[in-house]
């Protein structure tokens, strides 16, 4: 590898629904990272990996940052911060269509320290209630002299600018991962969460928060079908009603999407056998939520 080949790791952090894990996919070429409309969508640390002529660029989409001290969304909060102090570049996402808040006020306190080492993705200018003046005036007062980039990550108007200044800002590193990669997460964790993005999508209020995907065991079958069994974990009965759904519609639903979704991914049929079960106040489990989000 050239003495002149730069790589970095780095932490996207911004509030719940700034568009973190549209970006990421978008800058990697794949989906990365799960999406919806629904905040704290993203419980992980997510490596998407970009690779350039002389740079490789492994960015972690941190779950949003959100102040609360439910024992679920402070380990939400923890794995940002840690991210934040390891990484060698932040890149902190803005969205253009809310107004900065108390909530955005917190991030940027949190960000401030890392100033040095952080670029400002200024997403959503494409969408009508955008307005990235009172974005960048929040900017101007709050991170002064930031690198700021307009873009939407949705369309991909503006990353390319924004890529090629992560690129020039990372210091001179291997290459970590070989260039075809764009991802390192396993399988196992991508099928769970491609189920999760399903229940995102699908269900609403409560369910998508109460659910988390505990995966039992997995086999090949002779034509190549990756056959993936585990449960849809749930804290009650009400819960598990409404994702089976009448006549088991709702997960029939859930099931079948994700098929068709990680075929795409994997380039093999995925089939998934997959069951609801109840586990009474399971995000107060310290011990779970510590296996469960890292």
């Amino acid at each position: 590898m050239p003495d002149t080949h730069r790589s970095a790791f780095i932490a996207v952090v911004g509030r719940p629904s700034a568009g973190k894990s549209t970006l990421v996919n978008r800058i990697c070429g794949q989906k990365v990272a799960i999406v919806s409309p629904v905040p704290q969508t993203t419980r992980n640390t997510v490596r998407g990996i970009k690779t350039g002529d002389g740079y490789q660029l492994v960015f972690l989409d941190t779950p949003g940052l959100h102040d609360s001290e439910k024992a679920m969304n402070r380990r939400l909060r923890d794995l940002a911060l840690r991210a934040l102090q390891d990484a060698d570049l932040v890149l902190y996402v803005i969205d253009t269509t809310r107004a900065p808040g108390p909530e955005e006020e917190s991030i940027v306190d949190k960000v401030a320290p890392f100033s040095g080492k952080t670029l400002v993705a200024v997403n959503k200018t494409d969408a009508r209630d955008s307005d990235a003046p009172r974005a960048r005036a929040f900017l101007d007062e709050r991170m002064p002299g930031a690198r700021a980039f307009e873009l939407s990550a949705e369309t991909g108007d503006g990353v390319d600018a924004l890529v090629a200044a992560l690129a020039e800002a990372a210091p001179l590193g291997p290459e970590y991962y070989p260039p075809e990669y764009y991802t390192d997460q396993e399988p196992v964790f991508r099928i769970a969460e491609v189920i999760r993005e399903k229940i995102f999508l699908h269900t609403r209020n409560e369910v998508p928060h109460a659910v988390f995907v505990e995966y039992t065991a997995h086999h090949t079958l002779d034509d190549g079908t990756l056959v993936y069994e585990g449960d849809l974990v749930v804290e009650r009965d009400t819960q598990k009603g409404i994702l089976i759904g009448a006549g088991g519609s709702m997960i029939r639903l859930i099931r079948e999407e994700a098929e068709r979704d990680l075929e795409e991914i994997f380039g093999y049929p995925v089939r998934l056998s997959i069951k609801v079960r109840v586990q009474p106040d399971w995000k107060k489990d310290d011990k779970l939520l510590k296996r469960l989000i890292q």
